[in-house]
């Protein structure tokens, strides 16, 4: 495996259950506090990460109103964001940006209430909206882009598996930046899906914890700009990537982490270092049994103190599509301000994982320096993604 060129991060915005834009997160994983809240939706109830006061498309963008895409123009509109986007089309040309998007479900929401009613009403019964595209051509739309757009749907590694894509783009000079990204949004379809699987906890999720019982769902939605390193210097700096489907079951990992290794192994062959070298590791950690037995198992062969690792869906909610960016800038976060998160809910790792996952996974926050963060992100049928960040030093 060839070692990759770094790719710059040079914005990124996020909006989840924590609040809009990406200080609002961060400011909730220093705090330690949850942004789960009780819903009722389901019989039994569940607990999820649902964001709050979304305002309706205006004008005319009202054709493309949706839960999701109400999501993707508060996450464009934090932190500058659709600013920064402008400034690189008018610098590179709106056919030199691309987009790829990782969501789940995208407008699925759309759909469930015209089955509902029986009918499609207007605006929102044109074609573009209705699909799994629907979130994506959205966000081109919205910032005015004319590079390729995809739209990545692999369950909850789809917008990791967005920088890997964008990694590609830029290296094959097929564009001059790209738009990366993951939404996702709470929907019936969702909730009564995962339900169904027996996956959903009736509390607040506990990764890694004895009392673990299933995931709680989140919504999200966030964005980042990258490129190439040499053209735009950054401090911040995605290094590499590792991408693997193992095809074991539709919903279950594979029971020796098959697909789940070979990603991280590629990872840190095209970042060119070694698994010691990770200061960080935001885990996918989904508080189902399965799962992080076998996530934990994956860590104790590779990793040792002083790695931290923890999981920070008890805070945001598993917000699927959305997981693999919204961790992402959880790490760029401990890259940037040395604060590692910890894994909210969770009172301590169970004893039957093993002993060397329990010595680098925390459940309290600390203050721990890092240069290269990790996040991995594990989704349905074995697709499996791995990202690799690091930090320049200051001159």
């Amino acid at each position: 495996m060839k070692r990759i060129e770094p790719v710059g991060v040079v914005a990124h915005t996020l909006v989840c259950a924590a609040g809009v834009g990406r200080d609002a997160l961060l400011q909730a994983l220093v705090d330690g506090r949850s942004a789960l809240t009780r819903s009722d939706e389901l019989e039994r109830g569940t607990w999820c990460g649902r964001v709050q006061a979304l305002d309706a498309l205006p004008g005319a963008w009202a054709a493309w109103d949706s839960r999701a895409t109400r999501l993707a123009l508060c996450g464009l509109q934090a932190d500058g964001f659709d600013a920064a986007v402008a400034g690189v089309v008018a610098r590179h040309g709106a056919g030199r940006v691309g987009l790829a998007l990782g969501t789940s479900a995208s407008t699925i929401a759309v759909s469930e209430a015209a089955y509902a009613r029986g009918h499609f009403d207007a605006p929102q019964d044109h074609e573009a909206l209705n699909t799994l595209h629907g979130v994506t051509h959205f966000v081109q739309q919205r910032l005015g882009l004319q590079g390729p757009a995809l739209t990545v749907s692999t369950a909850c590694s789809s917008s990791a598996k967005a920088f890997a894509v964008a990694e590609r783009w830029l290296r094959s000079q097929l564009v001059d930046a790209v738009v990366v990204g993951g939404v996702d949004a709470l929907s019936n379809s969702l909730l009564y899906g995962f339900n169904a699987l027996g996956l959903l906890s009736s509390a607040p999720c506990r990764p890694f914890d004895a009392g673990r019982a299933g995931i709680s769902l989140g919504e999200a939605a966030g964005f980042a700009l990258l490129q190439r390193a040499d053209e735009a210097p950054s401090a911040l700096r995605l290094v590499g990537w590792g991408e693997a489907n193992d095809a074991h079951h539709m919903s279950s990992p594979h029971p020796e982490g098959l697909g789940a290794e070979r990603a991280l192994v590629d990872a840190l062959a095209r970042a060119g270092v070694a698994a010691n070298d990770i200061g960080y590791i935001n885990l996918h950690g989904t508080a189902s049994a399965r799962n992080d037995e076998v996530e934990a198992a994956l860590v104790a062969r590779h990793f040792r103190a002083p790695t931290f690792a923890s999981a920070t869906k008890g805070v945001t909610g598993h917000t699927m599509g959305a997981a693999g960016i919204v961790e992402s800038i959880v790490c760029l976060h401990a890259l940037q301000q040395g604060h590692c998160p910890g894994t909210a809910h969770t009172r301590a790792a169970d004893a039957a994982l093993p002993e060397a996952f329990a010595a680098v996974f925390h459940t309290d926050a600390a203050d721990h320096g890092v240069r290269t963060a990790a996040n991995f992100s594990f989704g349905f049928g074995g697709n499996n993604s791995v990202l690799i960040f690091d930090k320049v030093a200051a001159p």
